[in-house]
């Protein structure tokens, strides 16, 4: 997940110190979600193995266990639900991309899963729709930077086809502006943006800890 997570989202001013001079509400989920994760975006940034500087196809291989690793108890646990963004936007199938560049010619041999770390007590079974809204925002924002990767990527690996990178045809903008209207329209109370910060940053520290493991071997 690359910094186009972080630029595409429209900078608001937060600033519950200075409201005079900033006059964005405390409300605004998408300023309070970048404000809440800015730090484990640079961390995630910085850490994931396509970030190292000359990465080959056993680094796409590492990224591609990671995030499916990350994706999967993820996933499990949003397909128990049918209202807030599990309603909002049609489900994508991301797993069968993942495995298909896993077993493409030239990758290395495909790692079992590990278990993604989850919040104190697993990923709760009565999450709120808020909740759930931000923990989707790191989801769907990871979409994005796959498609700067795709760019940056794309000849130095070929002939891979970096499937999970490249997207969707359309690439992956049509979908987060859907994404994002429906975060705004659905999170608005200071108790629900709370919330929604909750499920991001718990979303966040479980992919970190895949990378913290990732980077230990």
């Amino acid at each position: 997940m690359a910094d186009a997570l972080r630029d595409s989202i429209p900078i608001c001013v937060y600033s519950g110190m200075n409201q005079l001079h900033h006059p964005a509400p405390a409300t605004d989920a998408l300023s309070a979600l970048r404000a809440s994760t800015g730090t484990r975006h640079e961390l995630l940034d910085s850490g994931m193995p396509l970030a190292r500087p000359a990465p080959d196809l056993n680094d796409y291989a590492a990224h591609l266990t990671m995030v499916r690793d990350w994706l999967l108890p993820l996933k499990a646990w949003l397909d128990g639900f049918h209202d807030g963004p599990q309603a909002a936007l049609a489900p994508v199938e991301r797993m069968p991309v993942i495995e298909a560049d896993l077993i493409e010619p030239g990758m290395p041999p495909r790692r079992a899963a590990r278990s993604a770390a989850a919040p104190a007590g697993g990923w709760p079974a009565d999450a709120s729709a808020a909740y759930r809204w931000g923990v989707c925002y790191v989801i769907e924002g990871s979409q994005l930077g796959g498609k700067v990767l795709y760019g940056r990527l794309a000849e130095r690996l070929a002939p891979h086809p970096l499937r999970y990178l490249r997207g969707a045809d359309a690439g992956p903008g049509p979908r987060w502006r859907a994404f994002m209207v429906a975060l705004k329209a659905e999170v608005t109370t200071p108790e629900e943006v709370a919330d929604a910060c909750a499920g991001a940053c718990d979303a966040f520290d479980s992919i970190l800890a895949l990378g913290a493991d990732t980077a230990n071997g």
